[in-house]
């Protein structure tokens, strides 16, 4: 499945946002570092302050990803449980 891009507020970065379990229209922007890598004073990556923002997802149908199964084949003598 794809997700729909957003411009991250903070960065401007196109980042992508998963949707909010209950509010269609809202998504959450991944986390992810800034553009300019900053570091705490432990030398770790910090993440970028829009990350993980809920934000309005742009309009549109979200593509999924189907791959081709095999055809089903059934015996001739199958019986259905229901």
């Amino acid at each position: 499945m794809k997700l729909p891009r957003v411009k991250c507020p903070s960065c401007t970065r196109s980042i992508a946002a998963g949707m909010v379990a209950g509010r269609l229209s809202k998504g959450r922007i991944w986390r992810h570092d800034a553009p300019d890598a900053r570091r705490d004073a432990d030398g770790h990556l910090l993440s970028c302050a829009g990350s993980l923002e809920i934000v309005d997802l742009p309009y549109g149908q979200m593509e999924i990803e189907v791959e081709a199964e095999a055809p089903v084949t059934v015996p001739d003598d199958a019986m259905a449980l229901f």
